[in-house]
Formats: C-alpha cells, sequence, structure tokens
C-alpha cells in the first residue's frame, strides 16, 4: 500500500519505498530518520515576511537594500502567477497554470535558489549556512520574476527571467570579485544582501521589445541560454559569453516551456496553442507535434536524454516521448504513462506540476483539488524504464504548516545519496526531502 500522512503529521523522508513522518519538524527527527545515513541534516527554513526587500533606486548606493513588509510566499507567487491580461497576449490568462519552475537547485553545489517575491530571488547553502541569513538578490533591473536557472558548468552563475530581459548572477567571495561582461550597462554590479556569500549582477540580456521572458533553459554544457516568452511565437538562443541572442520562431502561438536534453542534442518548445516541437541541435531543424489534451505544462527529461515526459493541461495522464533512433533523427513516438492512483485514489482535477530526478527513479507530481484527505500533497513515484516508462505509486508528502500546499519543487541532479526534493509550500516552509532508497547506504 502506497504510503499515506495522516493529517496533522509532516514527511521527513523516503526509507526504501516508506515515507516516513512525524508530528513535527525537527532536526532531531531528521537526524534518527535519514542524518546517520547520509552524514547531514537538511533543516527546514521559513521564509518570512522581513526576509524581502525592495530593489534600490537608480539613484542608491546599490549595496543598499531596504526591507519592506509584505504578505509571504504564497501570496507573493500568487501576485507573481495570477497576471491581468489587460493589454496582453490572450495567453497571459494561461500562464499560470504553467510550472514557471520557481526553484532551482545547483547542479553540483547544495545551494538553492527560490522566487521569494515579485522582483526578488533567495538563495541559500545548505553547506554554508549555519544560521547565517538568506542571500536575497535583487535590483532595479529584476522586475516581475518568473523564473530562474542555475548555469551548468559556470561556477555559482544563476539566470532569473524578469520583464525586459534575463538577469545573470555571480558568486563574489572575498577577494575575488565576479566580473561584468565588457560593454555591459554600468548598473550591473550590485551587490545582494546577506551575510554569507556575496552575489553581483554581471549582465543582463535584454529581450526583444522588452518582453516579459516566461521560459528559461541552458544547454548542458553551459555555454547557451535559451529563452521565451507567453508574449511571442519566437524564443531566442543566447552565446551568454557574448552576451548575443538570435532568434528562433515556428508556429504562431506564445512560448509556453523549452527544456534541453541533458545530452545537448535535443531541444524541446512548446506553446500556448497545444503545439510542440522537438529540434535536434546539430542543424535546429524541428518535428511539430500537436495535442488534443491541451498545452503542455510540464516537462522533463530522463538522463539519457531519449526520451521525455510531459504533462497536459486537460489531462490526469502524462505522456512519454520515445525518440527511436539516435541523434540528429527526430524520428520519435507519443506513449501514455497511466497514473490510475491520480483519479481514482485521490479524485483529482488533473496533473499540476511534474519534476524528474536525475537518475530516473523517481518522480514527484502536484495535482489539482483532490478529496479533502488528499489535498496539497505530493505524489512520489517509482519509475522503471525497462525500456518504456512505468510509474508505480510509492505515496504521498505531506508538508508542515496550517492547509500546505506546494509552490514550487525541484529535484537536486547531483546529489550522491539518492535523490533530493526541495518543496516550497504555501504556509512558508521550504523542506528537503531525502529519498533513500539504494540498499548500500541503508544499515
Amino acid at each position: 500500500m502506497p504510503s499515506f500522512p495522516h493529517p496533522g503529521s509532516v514527511t521527513i523522508c523516503e526509507i526504501n519505498r516508506d515515507l516516513i513522518t512525524a508530528e513535527s519538524l525537527s532536526d532531531d527527527v531528521a537526524k534518527d530518520t535519514y542524518g546517520n545515513i547520509i552524514g547531514m541534516v537538511f533543516s527546514p527554513v521559513l521564509l518570512q515576511s522581513d526576509q524581502l526587500v525592495r530593489p534600490p533606486s537608480p539613484d542608491q548606493d546599490p549595496q543598499q537594500v531596504v526591507t519592506t513588509p509584505t504578505k509571504g510566499i504564497l501570496q507573493n507567487l500568487q501576485e507573481i502567477l495570477n497576471l491581468t491580461p489587460l493589454f496582453r497576449p490572450n495567453y497571459v490568462s494561461l500562464l499560470p497554470e504553467v510550472d514557471l519552475q520557481g526553484v532551482s537547485w545547483h547542479q553540483h553545489k547544495l545551494a538553492v535558489a527560490v522566487i521569494s517575491g515579485p522582483n526578488q530571488v533567495t538563495v541559500w547553502d545548505f553547506e554554508d549556512f549555519e544560521g547565517k541569513e538568506l542571500c536575497i538578490l535583487a535590483n532595479e533591473s529584476q522586475r516581475e520574476v518568473k523564473i530562474l536557472e542555475w548555469r551548468p558548468n559556470g561556477g555559482r552563475q544563476l539566470a532569473v527571467a524578469c520583464k525586459g530581459g534575463i538577469c545573470i548572477w555571480a558568486a563574489s567571495f572575498p577577494g575575488t570579485a565576479a566580473s561584468i561582461r565588457s560593454g555591459s550597462s554600468s548598473f550591473l554590479g550590485a551587490l545582494s544582501r546577506g551575510s554569507g556569500i556575496r552575489y553581483t549582477l554581471v549582465d543582463f540580456l535584454r529581450s526583444h521589445n522588452e518582453e516579459q521572458i516566461s521560459a528559461l533553459s541552458w544547454s548542458p554544457d553551459g555555454r547557451y541560454l535559451a529563452s521565451g516568452s507567453h508574449e511571442s511565437s519566437s524564443f531566442t538562443i543566447w552565446d551568454v559569453s557574448q552576451g548575443l541572442g538570435t532568434p528562433i520562431r515556428r508556429g504562431l502561438g506564445g512560448i509556453s516551456m523549452l527544456k534541453w536534453s541533458p545530452t545537448g542534442d535535443y531541444f524541446f518548445s512548446a506553446k500556448f496553442d497545444g503545439t510542440f516541437y522537438l529540434w535536434e541541435t546539430n542543424t535546429w531543424t524541428s518535428e511539430p507535434w500537436s495535442s488534443t489534451s491541451g498545452f503542455v505544462k510540464g516537462a522533463s527529461w530522463d538522463p539519457d536524454g531519449c526520451m521525455i515526459l510531459l504533462a497536459f493541461s486537460k489531462s490526469s495522464t502524462l505522456g512519454s516521448i520515445h525518440f527511436a533512433s539516435k541523434p540528429p533523427s527526430l524520428d520519435a513516438h507519443l506513449l501514455p504513462v497511466e497514473l490510475p492512483e491520480m483519479m481514482s485514489l485521490t479524485n483529482s482535477q488533473g496533473i499540476e506540476k511534474i519534476a524528474w530526478d536525475a537518475s530516473g527513479e523517481r518522480l514527484a507530481l502536484s495535482f489539482k483539488d483532490g478529496g479533502d484527505l488528499y489535498r496539497g500533497l505530493i505524489a512520489i513515484y517509482d519509475v522503471r524504464r525497462t525500456p518504456l516508462i512505468s510509474a508505480t505509486l510509492i505515496g504521498f508528502i505531506r508538508g508542515p504548516g496550517d492547509d500546505p500546499k506546494p509552490v514550487a519543487f525541484s529535484f537536486h541532479d547531483k546529489f550522491k545519496q539518492g535523490p533530493l526534493l526541495f518543496v516550497c509550500w504555501s504556509s512558508g516552509f521550504c523542506c528537503t526531502y531525502p529519498l533513500i532508497f539504494r540498499s548500500h547506504l541503508l544499515p
């Protein structure tokens, strides 16, 4: 039977297909359940209103940032997503349904970045936390933040999609300041607030016609950055070191999602009109696809880059695209991945967000509505790829606080001891859940 966290309990971790719960969160409970296995404990963080900041004005010292009262993470993220469709394309009303990736793990560090307000990002490092303040990134150019992603193989660099372009932040260490790209605007260089690692705004990639950037994806080597907007049918491939962007256009609908494959051979783009495209990146040719289940609202590649999982806006079944041969071939098949528990057990109205662990062994998803017992939970699946994808429900994660719902979540890609799922809950808590199931890690 799948593990079910009873109301009033909180989930701590997974141990060998069993999701462990407790009456409350504490470092002692975490140490007793998983800390002795992996050698560390991930303390929860409560994002409070006094941790949010206002970016400096043009005539203000950029190193000065001012705290300002605000409403907490759920209301801030709802304000980010619930846009008013005045003087915007029709697709703006669909933007809240897309998984805008409000959380991103660094690939090689235990550092995570979170959209914590309409104009700001919060970063903390579990290896360097020790009770220090969270590091907050804010700048006058960083407005209406929608999505963020750490740069692969680029040290500690973070891309933040916002109104009019993309902010590129880089860590500055004592005695080694991050370098600003030659020719960049003079407003760059504003330092972050916090007593830990400092970050510098090193570049601003300006979008065409000041479009709101709402889709981002780095190439796996970290050289190129793809960006798109719900306001435009084209996306841009940026050579970030040069600050140069090349627009690419297919179809008419606004961009809903962009995903580079882990090997870099393929690229996925989706639109709000229900069409999506598979690209091979050698010659940048593409094959169009269309869906009768609505538009793509979530997508995740498998570790080998030979298949991609898709969630659709009008379906409680996932789709998996399997490539029939090696790159640069675009021959592929779309197959259903049944999740019978989504309807029969939870009584949900469809899938909301998905995240697939980089090992390909764990899948996390949230769902719309659901019955009283299951509302606000995250479902965890054991995934097999032999060769087709099959998913078996392990159980559910319940968050802390009052009536918690998952606002954003993401897996760490390279944690050696197993998948790490980071979740921001509507109650303001941000929690890390180790999913431990490899037999050599267990006592």
